[in-house]
C-alpha cells in the first residue's frame, strides 16, 4: 500500500520567489500547473480537480493535514470536470470549498517539491515522497531534514487547521 508522506509550510511571497530560483537551478523542473479543486462537504476527504493535464477524483484517507495517509485517485480527460461535478452534485454532495492554485513542481534530492500560490490562501511549499507503511516515519524525518536544509520552519498542523477553517468559511470572498 502506497502512503503519501508530505509536509508543508506557509512561506512569504519573497521566499516563494527565492525558492523558484533555487529549485530552477538546483532541482529538476517537472511542470507548472493551474489547478481548480473542489472539496466536498462529506465524511471523507473527497475532491475533484481540473488542472492543465487532466481531471481527477481523489480521496485521501485520514484527516486533512495528516502527514501520512493513503490516497486513492482516478484520472479522467480534462474536459470531463463538469461531468464529475454533476455526478457528485446529483448524488447530493455539496461543495464545501473551492481552491484556485498555481503550482510549480520540482524534484530535488529524491523528494517531490511543490511551490504553490493559492488565491486567498497564500504561498506554500510542500515536500512529498511516496512511502510504505513500514517506512513512513523514516520518510517523514527525511522530509523534515530537507525542509530544514532550506531554512524553512515547519508550519504546525494547528496553524494549517486554523487557516483552513478561515478559508473554508470565507473562500467566496477571498477568491473574488
Amino acid at each position: 500500500m502506497a502512503i503519501e508522506v508530505e509536509i508543508r509550510s506557509f512561506i512569504t511571497e519573497q521566499k516563494y520567489n527565492e525558492l523558484l530560483k533555487f529549485f530552477s537551478t538546483n532541482g529538476r523542473f517537472q511542470n507548472d500547473d493551474y489547478q481548480i479543486t473542489y472539496y466536498f462537504d462529506c465524511e471523507h476527504d473527497l475532491r475533484i480537480q481540473k488542472n492543465n493535464f487532466y481531471s481527477k477524483i481523489w480521496m485521501k484517507k485520514g484527516k486533512i493535514h495528516d502527514e501520512a495517509r493513503e490516497e486513492i485517485e482516478i484520472k479522467f480527460e480534462k474536459d470531463d470536470f463538469e461531468k464529475l461535478e454533476k455526478i457528485f452534485s446529483d448524488l447530493g454532495y455539496k461543495i464545501g470549498v473551492k481552491w484556485f492554485r498555481k503550482r510549480y513542481n520540482f524534484e530535488w534530492q529524491w523528494v517531490n517539491v511543490a511551490l504553490d500560490y493559492t488565491k486567498g490562501y497564500g504561498h506554500i511549499i510542500e515536500l512529498e515522497k511516496i512511502s510504505s507503511e513500514i517506512e513512513k516515519d523514516k520518510t517523514l524525518n527525511l522530509l523534515k531534514e530537507r525542509l530544514k536544509e532550506l531554512g524553512i520552519k515547519l508550519t504546525s498542523r494547528e496553524e494549517f487547521d486554523e487557516k483552513y477553517k478561515h478559508y473554508k468559511e470565507n473562500w467566496k470572498e477571498l477568491t473574488k
